[in-house]
Formats: structure tokens, sequence, C-alpha cells
């Protein structure tokens, strides 16, 4: 668990499911994703990803709750890229808010205190970050995170059907500071 001044990185609760289902079912919230997401996939996502990756690593994707009305707004964290790409085994950072929760400066700490985590409690070398091209937001919130393209690591997901506008991956990148 990471509290920041605003928001509580925590592991999820069943009570998560249905803001985190609506975010799945949200146009706009997947715009840059190959599809909406039904009910039960977004369940099967938090069991079998989200909430495995913690059980064996000790960290992951943290559900994201404010501090002052405890309402889940998504989710923000850390985790394996677990399929084959040049960034393969490296430790992403990665986010997803709930539209209501854009434009307030959540996703930025949210990701600052997955960052700090990931460079001083896991000792990380870097972190890597993946997103597609016409997400600006995305590669904004990268950008003023100290992340840099490294283009060199772009690919095709290998999850996403071919010729699908997502499939082409675009790779950021920051290594650890100095100790």
């Amino acid at each position: 668990m990471i509290e920041t001044e605003r928001l509580l990185l925590r592991r999820w609760k069943d009570s998560d499911l249905a803001p985190f289902s609506e975010m799945g079912q949200d146009p706009e919230v997947m715009r840059h994703f190959p599809k909406l997401l039904s009910r039960e996939e977004c369940e099967v996502m938090i069991r079998d990803r989200f909430e495995a990756h913690f059980d064996r690593h000790g960290f992951g994707l943290w559900a994201v709750e404010r501090t002052d009305d405890h309402s889940f707004i998504g989710f923000v964290g850390l985790g394996h890229v677990a399929f084959a790409c040049p960034i393969e085994g490296q430790v992403e950072i990665g986010w997803r808010l709930a539209r209501s929760a854009w434009g307030h400066g959540f996703a930025y700490e949210a990701a600052s205190a997955a960052m700090k985590f990931g460079f001083g409690v896991l000792e990380l070398g870097s972190i890597v970050a993946m997103t597609v091209t016409g997400n600006e937001r995305s590669q904004h919130l990268m950008g003023k995170l100290g992340m840099t393209r490294a283009p060199e690591l772009d690919f095709d997901h290998p999850w996403i059907e071919e010729g699908h506008l997502v499939r082409p991956q675009i790779v950021y990148r920051k290594e650890a500071p100095a100790r």
C-alpha cells in the first residue's frame, strides 16, 4: 500500500469490480485499447492478472482510491511485461483512470509514487511504459515522469490482431536515478 497526498494505492477489493467494469465499458476510457471490456473480463483481469502478479511478485497494478471520499478512480502501478516483445521481462508502469478522475493530476501523483516505489523499494534499474501513437495524454504523462522515447524498443503487440489501430506500441523508458 502506498499513500500520497490525495490517494491510496492498494490491493484490489471486491467493491472495485463495479466501478472498474464501468471504466471498461466507457468508450473514451478504452479509446486506446482493442475493445470495451465486459464485467466478466474485468473480473478475470483483476483476479488472474493484477492480483496474481501481487501474489507472485509482491507488487503490481494497485487500485487507486481517493483519500477524501474513498472512491475508486482506477489503477496505477508496476508489472512485469509477460509476452514476447523487446521489453519482455522488464517492469512496466501503467495506469487507467475513470474519466471523472482526468485533469486533476491524479495520474501523475499516483504514477510518481509507483515510480518512486520501483526505484527505491524494488531497486529496479529501469522502468518502461508503452502506449499507442495516438495516446497523447499518456505520452505527456510519460514525459512528465522523466521517461524518454525508446523507438528501438517499439513493437506490434502480439495479443492484438494484425491491422488493428492499437497493435503498434511505442515505448518509453526511464533509468534509475544514480544512487
